[in-house]
């Protein structure tokens, strides 16, 4: 059998308990080994050094959870329970996840990186609040009648896809799971969903949440393993009806392929970004120099959405970049279990190396580094806030998504000038505006190529609004009502109430 994960959180993190959980791969409700039974070692960013092992999934395990999960489809799930049940499950994990909020966040602090403070406050906090609010669409996923004629009557119905495929990545590991989870469940789908093998504690701690929450077994199957193995798997898999999948562009070209290429399943992908923040000189300085340091830095820069490329008009380009620089350098990044920390270390040796090799060509190209630049502390991967200026836009940090603390600031003439610029990419997924003027905000925002635009704050996300990308950025929505539709097929139902036979 699998082995028990144990750990006692200590000073300086707020959570003074143990957590323990199994760390095998999660499927038809009960802990296995994998089918090879070898393991993947799992690593703590902060110092580098091995957290645990974990058991790792195999194609042979995607088989087995794709078999118990269309099992609970046709016995236990679908259509067999009806919304109002689905629902009252959802909000009871929901309820689990708020109860067990500061063992979650210890255990993404350690295994992820990020502050333990965003962590309980950001990332628990919301992906309660994503389950709770698809509990409360399980009940209302309804059809339309529709007029024909005197001789017809015709009516829709919106029915679960079936067994679902779900790929999550490493930076947002529990946030990422409850979007996943929330409407393929409120639909009454079943899931076989991989972790990343990076990130994959917290899942395996929700696992035992939905069983006590009671979700019949076989409903939500998880596994840890590769991407080139378990992700291939479930991407290429005949039995697997639908797949989501977050992380970068280049892996979503493969599913998408894969996809196609097997049973031409649905797919919807939520992929990368190199998103512009736009600071016009009538905005409220300094809430733009803090809500744009959020934008990138949040998450230490692991964000798709993340506001990489700012643009800031042509006179008060020199007053935004020093009060920028200023108030980047009172970021404290350190351990994330210190409740004062905004930015711990970057999730692997991996990343950090990935990272530090943008900061090199950055260097090399010609920019200036304003601030950063360089690795923070001795241990672990910590890189320093980096803020790069005089850069051209053929350059690699301009163009390239970096998925790290580093942005790059470039100056603006006036409205036309800004609208070229931001939407010079391939990817389109977020931007931001900055302006006390509403109508020139918002006549940027409807102008500019992506799936989600702030004005005047950034990074601010809501289970009810939808998220996604324009361009390479993916295809499809997560969150909001408009999620719902990626989970189910329409079926239309014709009545012949008094048409002769031809």
């Amino acid at each position: 059998m699998p082995a028990t994960f144990n750990y006692t959180f200590d000073a300086p993190c707020p959570y003074k308990g143990t957590t323990s959980f199994n760390t095998g791969i999660f499927i038809d409700g009960k802990f296995h080994d994998g089918s090879e039974k070898k393991t993947i070692e799992v690593f703590n960013p902060s110092n580098g050094k091995k957290i645990t092992d974990i058991s790792e999934g195999t194609p042979a395990d995607v088989d087995t959870a794709v078999a118990a999960a269309h099992r609970a489809f046709q016995t236990s799930w679908g259509l067999k329970v009806p919304g109002s049940e689905r629902g009252r499950l959802l909000l009871r994990l929901a309820d689990l996840i708020e109860k067990n909020a500061e063992e979650l966040a210890a255990i993404e602090a350690l295994d992820n990186g990020k502050a333990y403070s965003i962590a309980l406050d950001f990332d628990v906090a919301q992906s309660a609040a994503v389950i709770r609010y698809y509990g409360g669409w399980a009940d209302k996923i309804q059809g339309k009648t529709i007029e024909v004629d005197e001789t017809k009557f015709a009516y829709t119905l919106h029915e679960p896809i079936g067994v679902v495929g779900q790929i999550i990545p490493w930076n947002f590991p529990l946030y990422m799971l409850s979007w996943k989870l929330g409407p393929a469940l409120a639909t009454g789908n079943t899931i076989v969903l991989k972790t990343s093998e990076f990130t994959p504690l917290s899942a395996l701690r929700v696992c035992a949440l939905i069983n006590e929450a009671g979700f019949p077994p076989g409903v939500v199957n998880i596994l840890s393993g590769y991407g080139a193995t378990v992700g291939a798997a479930i991407a290429n898999h005949m039995h697997i009806e639908k797949v989501a999948f977050t992380g970068s562009t280049l892996v979503g070209r493969s599913i998408l392929k894969a996809a196609a290429n097997s049973n031409l399943k649905k797919a919807t992908l939520e992929l990368g970004g190199k998103s512009p923040n736009i600071i016009f000189d009538d905005a409220n300085l300094d809430d733009a120099v803090k809500w744009t340091a959020f934008g990138i830095m949040f998450n230490h820069g692991q964000c798709c959405c993340a506001g990489s490329r700012v643009f800031v008009q042509e006179r008060i380009y020199d007053k935004f970049i020093s009060a920028f620089s200023a108030h980047i350098k009172t970021l404290k990044v350190g351990n994330p279990m210190d409740p004062d920390t905004f930015q711990g270390p970057q999730v692997s040796q991996i990343q950090y190396d990935r990272i530090m090799g943008y900061i090199k060509s950055g260097k090399e190209e010609g920019a200036k580094i304003l601030t950063g630049g360089e690795r923070h502390g001795s241990e672990g991967y910590f890189i320093q806030p980096t803020v790069f200026t005089d850069v051209k836009p053929d350059m690699k940090i301009v163009k390239e998504e970096i998925f790290g603390p580093v942005v790059v600031i470039q100056k603006f003439k006036d409205e036309d000038d800004i609208i070229h610029m931001a939407n010079d990419t391939f990817y389109g997924l977020a931007a931001a505006v900055f302006s006390r003027d509403i109508s020139r905000a918002l006549t940027v925002a409807n102008r500019l190529q992506a799936g989600t635009v702030w004005v005047n704050c950034y990074n601010k996300l809501h289970p009810q609004v939808p998220f996604g990308g324009y361009k390479q950025s993916g295809i499809g929505r997560e969150l909001g009502e408009y999620a719902l539709a990626n989970y189910t097929n329409i079926k239309s139902v014709q009545i012949n109430l008094a048409a002769p036979a031809p």
